[in-house]
């Protein structure tokens, strides 16, 4: 997900946001779910692991009874889908979204149960242990999620209006949740912080955003020679630039890599949950 040219910034901006597009159009998404989502990342055996995390922080912002409505769309999805396991038992609709179509290509195979498709069955079981349910139940899950998954669209986080006209009613979103996509696609703060405040007119006010993404990184590599630059961001950054976006911050969550999390993949030094409100 990234590129485009919003009507707000200037030359310089668009030319950054342009340039970030390029850096996309060899994103592999079978590299990248092999860096970034099996082992020891995905170690779901290990409590400081950052994938059982960043689950564990999802799960407890969708069951603390304050988040939920009709639809959540998903900002940035990359070919990813764990980032809605938990809030797909709480919407009647959940929206998949990214900019490049080989990311929807992806997530689109999983939903259609296509042979050779990333295989999120280690994902759904350790969601439903911490749900409570039993352990035949990420069947359910499995087929609760492609059952509302009711479309994957094209997004520019970059443009005042993200999502293609029509996409979402009204009012918007009941809630938005985006993992590691504004820091990855802006060509500097300036960019980061307005492509969040691009994310508010899709959600409704009152609505909750959960927000995931990197500290201190200033690359990742999505796929082999494939080196992405990311905009490096302290908590402090993150905080001022939900309140500047008209949000209210509920709670802020961190987490420090252990060494051997570290495998060459990034230079991430840790991960922020951060769970807010759309002021009204």
């Amino acid at each position: 997900m990234d590129g485009g040219r919003g009507e707000d910034m200037d030359q310089r901006s668009r030319d950054g946001v342009a340039a970030m597009a390029r850096c996309y159009q060899d994103f592999d998404p079978k590299a990248y779910l092999q860096y970034n989502y099996t082992p020891p990342r995905a170690d779901f055996t290990r409590s400081d692991s950052i994938v059982p995390w960043k689950l564990g922080c999802l799960h407890r912002a969708f069951t603390e009874g304050d988040v939920g409505g009709e639809t959540l769309v998903d900002v940035g999805s990359g070919p990813t889908l764990y980032q809605v396991l938990s809030g797909c038992e709480l919407f009647g609709r959940v929206v998949l979204t990214d900019f490049l179509e080989v990311n929807r290509r992806e997530l689109r195979r999983w939903l259609r149960d296509e042979e050779g498709s990333f295989d999120w069955t280690p994902y759904l079981k350790h969601v439903c242990k911490l749900e409570g349910r039993g352990p035949t139940a990420w069947r359910e899950k499995a087929a609760r999620l492609r059952s509302v998954v009711t479309e994957i669209l094209p997004i520019d986080v970059h443009r005042p209006s993200p999502l293609p006209p029509g996409s979402l009613p009204p009012p918007g979103a009941d809630c938005l949740v985006s993992s590691f996509c504004l820091e990855s696609v802006s060509p500097d703060l300036a960019s980061f912080r307005r492509a969040l405040g691009h994310l508010s007119a899709l959600l409704k006010p009152g609505g909750h955003l959960l927000l995931i993404g990197a500290l201190g990184e200033s690359y990742y590599m999505a796929g082999p020679g494939v080196r992405i630059p990311v905009v490096p961001l302290d908590e402090a950054q993150v905080c001022s630039g939900l309140r500047d976006n008209g949000y209210a911050l509920a709670h802020l969550s961190t987490y420090t890599l252990p060494p051997d999390m570290r495998v060459g993949v990034d230079d991430v030094s840790g991960i922020f949950f951060a769970k807010a409100k759309k002021m009204v």
